[in-house]
């Protein structure tokens, strides 16, 4: 992003991206619970986001640790002891909307995981360290992967255990699930539903929200 600060508190439509994520998950009535898994440095700017906010749900900052894995393991533990399911979501995915959070969390009630995800458009290649193409995928196979991903809190749980004792690194839990042999479900994403990663995504960010409010 090429930013001097979290990402997260970078502004869209005079509000942070942390400040629309929580504002979706505040909306989407299956979420009862609410944790922020970061690192302290930015706990006072996400606790005077947090007091602007009409939010009505709890919401608990959480250590994160030094790889997504850590971070993950961390808010499993911070989770209320009542709860069975779980939505992880990346907070830079602020153009998530509260349908697709309540569309998963109906379905990780019948299922032990889930990933919200879109099918690929693009023909994707797979090359080797030359820049050499090795194979061309069926793209009819292919799904991009976003957030938020579901699980059952227990088996995540057994499944963190295990990452830890192999010593796996994974990019995200689904892997975690994949490898203990686990099945885990896609469910329909959404196109909107993009990761601010660059300067571009925020000006993309910013059309969308913009598109929605003159829509309302």
């Amino acid at each position: 992003m090429g930013s001097d600060r979290n990402k997260l508190l970078l502004e869209v439509r005079s509000q942070t991206i942390l400040a629309w994520t929580l504002l979706a998950a505040q909306a989407a009535d299956q979420i009862s619970w609410i944790g922020i898994i970061s690192q302290p440095i930015d706990w006072p700017d996400f606790k005077s986001i947090l007091a602007n906010l009409p939010l009505t749900k709890p919401v608990e900052l959480i250590i994160g640790g030094s790889t997504r894995q850590e971070s993950v393991y961390n808010g499993l533990q911070a989770l209320p002891t009542a709860a069975e399911q779980v939505l992880i979501h990346d907070g830079a995915r602020c153009l998530v909307t509260p349908d697709l959070l309540n569309s998963c969390a109906q379905a990780i009630r019948q299922c032990s995981g889930l990933i919200a995800a879109v099918p690929v458009k693009d023909t994707i290649k797979v090359v080797d360290e030359s820049g050499i193409i090795q194979s061309t995928p069926d793209r009819s196979h292919l799904w991009a992967a976003q957030t938020p991903q579901g699980f059952n809190v227990e088996l995540l749980k057994q499944c963190h255990a295990e990452g830890v004792r192999q010593g796996w690194e994974v990019t995200d839990d689904a892997a975690l699930f994949e490898k203990c042999g686990i099945e885990v479900r896609i469910v329909q994403g959404e196109e909107t539903n993009l990761k601010i990663t660059t300067p571009q995504d925020l000006a993309i960010a910013e059309f969308i929200l913009t598109s929605r409010s003159s829509s309302k």
